[in-house]
């Protein structure tokens, strides 16, 4: 507790010193305190949740799905995010015909909301979906990786942006924590959202979307230390380059961009819930651990998961949306 206080005495002085100073270069032991709640420890007990057996693969539309909604939401209850005004139940409805005959009932999106403290209609948006393939007759696929990886660490970044606010760090700009339905029946979710977006799109400054980030693909198996970044140069040059800087800083793994080519046949970019966002032209990061042989498999299994891997591919998402959510300018969109 001495410690805590003796951090926010001197955060106090140093911004008393330098009016408007903007929480960059200067606040790492603040934001280092809050990068600190993203444990391998919870992250594994949220994951296990949700590839478990009582989900039953988290199909869309089907009861699974529902029971993880609630858990989710439930969470961000607990940990004291209010909802969106409008809101009450944290869900944004899809009704079952949007799905085109992939779902047999509707299904919802999770949103939890931090509002800014000072630009709070720029909108920074964290999103993973939630959903998986359900069963095959008696046969369970749980999605551990695809995607109750980036699922979990969805929560847990929420939770250290929460604890942040609660001890007068907030973010400056407003942060939607995005829990998608419908990404494995074709990114339904995120084409629902941005078809009907909760706050208008041109004040989304970025989306950072969270999908498989919790296994080592064959290609890196002697080094675990890395992630595939897809999409940071598409759209706006200075979020690659502020990707590349928090990274360097902070988090140093390996950034493979050998998926980020638009030469390269599995076309990812265009594969997970970012792409409906960057069609509307706001800039994306994808993170990504590569496929697997488990990949869609009922072997997704959590015993699988590199817990300490999870944590730092969490940790990196969490120090790069800090410096979006409270550097001076907004991040401008230079590509096409």
């Amino acid at each position: 507790m001495k410690k805590i206080i003796s951090l926010l005495f001197i955060y106090a002085f140093l911004t008393s010193c330098s009016v408007n100073k903007p929480l960059t270069i200067d606040d790492d032991a603040i934001k280092n305190k809050f990068a600190s709640r993203i444990t391998a420890a919870e992250l594994k007990t949220k994951l296990y949740i949700l590839a478990s057996d009582v989900f039953e693969g988290r199909r869309t539309g089907e009861k699974g799905t529902k029971l993880a909604a609630n858990y989710i939401v439930n969470y961000y209850k607990h940990i004291g995010i209010k909802p969106l005004k409008g809101y009450d139940n944290y869900l944004q409805e899809i009704p079952e015909e949007f799905f085109q005959g992939r779902s047999n009932a509707s299904s919802q999106n999770i949103m939890a909301f931090i509002p800014g403290s000072e630009i709070p209609e720029e909108i920074i948006v964290i999103s993973a979906h939630y959903d998986h393939l359900g069963k095959k007759g008696e046969i369970i696929y749980y999605g551990a990786d695809d995607d109750a990886s980036g699922t979990s660490a969805v929560m847990q970044i929420a939770e250290a942006f929460q604890e942040a606010k609660k001890l007068g760090h907030g973010p400056k700009r407003s942060i939607l924590f995005l829990n998608f339905t419908g990404e494995e029946e074709g990114l339904f979710g995120s084409k629902y959202y941005t078809s009907h977006p909760i706050f208008p799109l041109e004040n989304t400054v970025v989306n950072l979307n969270i999908d498989m980030v919790g296994r080592v693909d064959e290609k890196h198996k002697d080094n675990p230390n890395f992630i595939y970044l897809i999409g940071a140069d598409k759209l706006s040059s200075e979020l690659h380059n502020l990707s590349e800087a928090v990274n360097k800083k902070y988090t140093q793994l390996e950034f493979d961009y050998t998926y980020n080519d638009e030469n390269d046949p599995n076309r990812f970019y265009y594969r997970s819930d970012h792409y409906n966002f960057a069609k509307n032209n706001i800039p994306v990061i994808f993170y990504f651990n590569g496929v697997h042989e488990d990949y869609h498999q009922p072997t997704d299994t959590p015993d699988k998961i590199n817990y300490e891997i999870l944590a730092k591919r969490a940790q990196l998402i969490f120090y790069t949306a800090w410096e979006i959510a409270n550097r001076k300018e907004r991040l401008i969109v230079d590509e096409k």
